[in-house]
């Protein structure tokens, strides 16, 4: 891990350099699993989801402890997939951002959401009976969470929330790109307090906490929860 954070902090300023992928299976920096084996092979996802199904599908039920919280698993694997997590732009420039995307930080869980690969599997995991209902979280390449992972993901009893998840998907999800639609994260300043704007999904998470004291919304179904929100958010429902 020490290894992998020390690349990623002088790519930034020499894209040029090569990944170090040698240290994924030298004796130094890595450990042998044993009798478990993961069959795990080099691809490329596309998207946010695409990389939890798969990762879940392969890493469920073999036998590993304690996934979740394998802060080395998860690091092998971003250096495992680094070309797809860490894009050059037109000119060249990587841009890994903070080591948390990377390397899980174990102390906080929102920043452990951060995590680019580790992030979407705990998401798929926890929805794995639906996680279609969780997509506006799994959308989008894996270099680019976006806003609304930030916005829910901070917050354990929003990120594991079938019920607002599957809202949020429903109002904010473009059917057309799969990717969320524009200003569903947008957000104002009010007396230095950041706020969400009208119908956006700050303002959802408000409304949703105001109607769970009145309504069991558990167990109705979307769309009726939709018809209850205000006017508000009449321009997302298409």
């Amino acid at each position: 891990m020490a290894r992998l954070l020390e690349f990623l902090h002088a790519v930034k300023s020499d894209p040029s350099l090569a990944a170090p992928v040698e240290i994924l299976d030298h004796d130094s920096t890595s450990q042998d699993l044993g009798d478990v084996e993961v069959d795990i092979e080099q691809r490329t996802f596309g998207s946010r989801f695409t990389a939890a199904r798969y990762l879940h599908e392969r890493l469920s039920g073999t036998g590993l402890g304690n996934i979740d919280q394998d802060r080395g698993l998860w690091a092998w694997l971003s250096l495992f997939y680094f070309e797809e997590l860490c894009p050059p732009d037109k000119k060249g420039k990587r841009t890994p951002g903070e080591d948390a995307r990377w390397v899980p930080d174990s102390g906080h869980a929102f920043r452990y959401y951060r995590h680019l690969l580790a992030g979407p599997y705990r998401i798929f995991h926890a929805h794995r009976t639906n996680p279609e209902r969780a997509m506006i979280l799994l959308c989008g390449p894996l270099h680019q969470p976006g806003d609304i992972v930030e916005q829910l993901a901070s917050r354990q009893e929003l990120v594991t929330n079938a019920s607002l998840l599957a809202t949020a998907t429903a109002l904010y999800l473009d059917g057309t790109t799969a990717l969320p639609k524009r200003g569903a994260a947008s957000t104002e300043k009010l007396n230095d307090r950041t706020r969400g704007k009208p119908g956006t999904v700050r303002r959802l998470v408000d409304v949703y906490k105001q109607f769970d004291l009145a309504w069991d919304l558990y167990s109705m179904e979307t769309e009726a929860v939709i018809t209850l929100l205000p006017t508000e958010f009449t321009r997302f429902r298409s």
